[in-house]
């Protein structure tokens, strides 16, 4: 049986690790000591890392994960990751029998020029690309890279559990209801998420539903969303790339 652990790391990261009863693989090791911890408490072999782009806080801890247990490191073909030993991109397919997984290869460009997504095992594993209830920045690509990766993950089935990176679920949330106030289902998972977090416990994973459900950032065909884009953009908006842009620079312009 294959389990899904998240790894605490810096002050919001998860690097999320897959494992069965002896192997594992871990997604965005930024730091490598509390993956080796975890891996050392259980007994556990590590047989592959998968890295969704080039910054720190998700691929620092990959070369001394990799050199401790001779393993391979896949990483976007169109980023410069020293650490990679095996460059993947949109279609290709990661086996990992050990563990029992398979992922498909997304290209998700728009937070990083070359950032990728793995799916399989009916989750998604999108690094700084999908956030629960929001997105990430657009650091190198532009509104019309990010709006398009973002529908190919909203194209994901409806079940597809959510791993991201990191704990911002309700930050994100407090833009939402002002982007989004009237959504009752937004309004349902801030009372559940706050709950969640006064345990202590993960808001994640979400799901693909939910997300569509609820993320002003893959909700660029709801009319009252577009009215809110437009209304801060100051002129009517009519196609999904202006749309979600709108609603980026409205949430960047708050942060």
């Amino acid at each position: 049986m294959i389990e899904i652990i998240p790894i605490p790391a810096f002050e919001d990261n998860y690097i999320w690790l897959i494992r069965n009863q002896a192997y594992a693989a871990v997604v965005d090791p930024g730091d490598a000591d509390p993956v080796m911890e975890y891996l050392q408490q259980h007994d556990l072999k590590l047989t592959a890392i998968l890295i969704t782009h080039h910054h720190g806080d998700h691929c620092g801890g990959a070369k001394e994960l990799s050199l401790h247990f001779n393993c391979p490191v896949y990483g976007p073909r169109r980023e410069k990751i020293t650490a990679t030993t095996q460059n993947v991109a949109e279609n290709d397919i990661i086996a990992l029998p050990d563990v029992g997984a398979e992922f498909h290869v997304i290209d998700v460009p728009g937070h990083t020029r070359g950032h990728v997504a793995y799916y399989g095992i009916n989750s998604l594993f999108c690094g700084d690309a999908l956030f629960a209830c929001g997105c990430g920045r657009l650091f190198e690509g532009t509104p019309e890279q990010m709006q398009a990766s973002l529908a190919k993950l909203a194209a994901l089935p409806d079940e597809t559990k959510v791993f991201c990176a990191h704990e911002y679920t309700l930050d994100n949330i407090r833009f939402a209801r002002i982007a989004d106030p009237d959504n009752a289902a937004l309004q349902e998972r801030e009372t559940r998420e706050r709950q969640i977090r006064a345990q202590g416990l993960p808001t994640l994973p979400s799901t693909i539903a939910l997300e569509k459900r609820t993320n002003p950032f893959l909700r660029w065909n709801d009319t009252h969303l577009i009215k809110a884009a437009s209304q801060f953009a100051g002129r009517p908006l009519g196609s999904p790339a202006s749309i979600f842009a709108a609603i980026r620079q409205w949430k960047d312009k708050l942060d």
